[in-house]
């Protein structure tokens, strides 16, 4: 089973019993706040199907996650490829999406920080990529919590957002050597599960 373990968290495979939660978070409108819409259930789980088939394939992907001894299901973080064009694409992205009880806990960090871990010291990758709307601020927060600094000249129009407020992306970036400076001791923190 492709996933990895945090002090508090369990980045794992994708489960039926995720799905009605999933939909859940999907169709709250402060979660999907910075998205074009809320989704429906039947796009909510095209989603979580998609992201089971990517872990299941590759054995990394955006992990279903869970809290130690807590819920079973709080959302999911981890690596995906953009499924768009961009200047900086084809590349590795981290991302994340908790449900809204979950936010404040310093979760999305912590998973996060697994996450990239896992890209550099298990793929070898030599960058690792984060976007969001310019004016998702609590995204960008995470974003420079796990190291990743603004790259200005990068910021893009998403393809897959219609024209609005939330067209213009911020993106981050982190790379390989800043990672290690940053994060000396990260694959003892996010063993695999």
């Amino acid at each position: 089973m492709a996933g990895l373990r945090t002090q508090r968290l369990v980045l794992r495979e994708w489960r039926d019993s995720d799905l009605e939660p999933f939909a859940a978070l999907n169709a709250d409108p402060e979660v999907m706040r910075y998205f074009a819409s809320v989704m429906t259930r039947e796009q909510s789980d095209e989603l979580a199907c998609t992201a089971r088939s990517g872990v299941a394939q590759r054995g990394w992907g955006l992990w279903a996650v869970e809290v130690s001894g807590g819920p079973s299901f709080i959302g999911f973080v981890g690596l995906n490829e953009p499924g768009f064009e961009a200047p900086f694409t084809p590349a590795v992205e981290v991302g994340w999406r908790l449900a809204r009880p979950h936010w404040g806990m310093g979760y999305a960090t912590e998973a996060a920080l697994a996450a990239c871990a896992f890209g550099f010291h298990e793929l070898g990758l030599a960058e690792i990529v984060s976007f969001t709307s310019l004016i998702n601020h609590r995204s960008q927060r995470v974003m420079q919590r796990i190291g990743m600094r603004r790259d200005p000249a990068g910021d893009f129009e998403h393809p897959n957002v219609p024209l609005g407020p939330l067209k213009q992306h911020a993106l981050f970036r982190i790379t390989r050597t800043s990672w290690s400076i940053l994060h000396p001791a990260s694959p003892a923190s996010s063993a695999r599960a």
